[in-house]
């Protein structure tokens, strides 16, 4: 290529390396930077007491202003969701996980679990009661699947509704539920003898307690909670019409998957700058570290291995869009992301040597929370087995 050639492109820019952001238009942008200024004002100047602390002080707070930007039930369309694109959604969890995983968790469990669920399954009655104030964060939402003694199996959940006379009566445990003890509805779900079903459950109901789990060393700034049904009576209507069977809560988790793709990312991303800019300034051996071959190595490699990841949040994002997007897909992207999210912070936590533990810089609380995200919404195994199934037509899970 001639200097004069050369000299027509477009500079290189180290925080896009392949271009990436062509693919996005004006709205994307904005939406992107709108996110990206709430969390640098709102969440980091405070999110590394609220991690050492173990809480998300604010949380009703939080909410209310996410629900402002549009970011609850951002890609659902109608009662006060702001109808985005997939694309949207996905640049607003890399910028919010940028932030705190526990950050991203709140808006994905609330948007594309809770408000997902009833949105799409929920009756127009449900939809109505429940999906405007979910959308302005008044009321905030939680998804109860995962139980103490089945995680990865669903099917074999023990919580169960019966019927008496026009009431269901619901009992049992739930675990690991984010936003547990401070959602005022919580879609659970339970066996049924007509199969598995899912219920909008007002968490002032009788019966219903969410009691907070503390001392987790991942995740630290969220809610999280396990769910107790004793008895818990709702109303014949409490129960979503529009699905039976286990279709329902993972066309949700499919849903928020995607999110995580994205989001994974967005962790990523951060631990990655906080290694450039240290590598720019630490100095040993008379000059700064980035200057050596083996820093230069690691920070290459971590950069291909996160703009490949973004660059494979937007084709999935694209597919979601154009409605071609396969589970499959979505267990590719998430399995990728988020392995390689894990791997880039490690990397990172390297370049800072000891200070790479230290909450003044973000690696090592990024690290720790991915591996939180590396378990849920579908493990390792379970996204490596349901692309093994897809690959050879051979089911592997039993």
């Amino acid at each position: 290529m001639s200097t004069t050639e050369s000299s027509k492109l477009p500079p290189f820019d180290p925080a896009d390396p392949i271009g990436i952001d062509d693919l996005l238009g004006a709205e994307d942008l904005a939406i992107r930077g709108t996110v990206r200024d709430w969390a640098a004002d709102r969440v980091l100047p405070h999110i590394a007491e609220w991690y050492e602390n173990g809480e998300l002080p604010g949380i009703r707070e939080l909410a209310r202003e996410l629900g402002s930007l549009g970011a609850l039930g951002m890609s659902l369309q109608g009662y006060g969701c702001a109808g985005a694109t997939a694309v949207q959604y996905g640049l607003a969890c890399l910028e919010l996980e940028a932030a705190d995983s526990g950050i991203r968790s709140l808006v994905s469990v609330q948007g594309s679990l809770a408000m997902y669920a009833i949105h799409r399954f929920g009756s127009e009655e449900q939809r109505r009661r429940w999906l405007p104030g979910m959308a302005a964060g008044e009321i905030i939402g939680c998804f109860g699947l995962t139980e103490p003694d089945h995680g990865s199996d669903p099917a074999g959940m023990r919580t169960h509704a019966r019927r008496d006379g026009g009431d269901w009566v619901l009992t049992g445990r739930k675990m690991w539920i984010t936003n547990g003890s401070v959602a005022g509805v919580a879609v659970v779900w339970a066996q049924t003898d007509d199969g598995i079903r899912g219920f909008a459950v007002p968490t002032d109901t009788p019966g219903f307690s969410a009691p907070e789990i503390k001392h987790k060393w991942s995740l630290r700034a969220s809610v999280t909670s396990e769910l107790v049904l004793d008895e818990v009576r709702l109303p014949a209507d409490a129960v979503l019409p529009g699905v039976t069977g286990l279709r329902g809560p993972l066309s949700c988790l499919g849903h928020a998957r995607y999110g995580i793709v994205w989001g994974a990312m967005g962790a990523a991303r951060a631990s990655f700058e906080a290694a450039v800019d240290y590598a720019r300034t630490r100095e040993q051996f008379g000059r700064p570290i980035g200057g050596f071959q083996l820093t230069q190595a690691k920070l290459a490699d971590m950069a291909v291995e996160l703009h490949k990841g973004i660059l494979l949040a937007h084709h999935l994002g694209r597919r979601m869009d154009a409605g071609r997007l396969r589970p499959e897909q979505v267990s590719f992207g998430k399995l990728n992301n988020v392995r390689e999210a894990i791997d880039i912070c490690r990397t990172s936590r390297t370049i800072l040597g000891a200070n790479g533990i230290s909450l003044e810089y973000p690696v090592m609380r990024h690290a720790t929370n991915l591996e939180s995200v590396l378990t849920y919404e579908g493990t390792v195994e379970m996204h490596q087995l349901v692309l093994g199934k897809a690959l050879t037509g051979l089911d592997a899970f039993r």
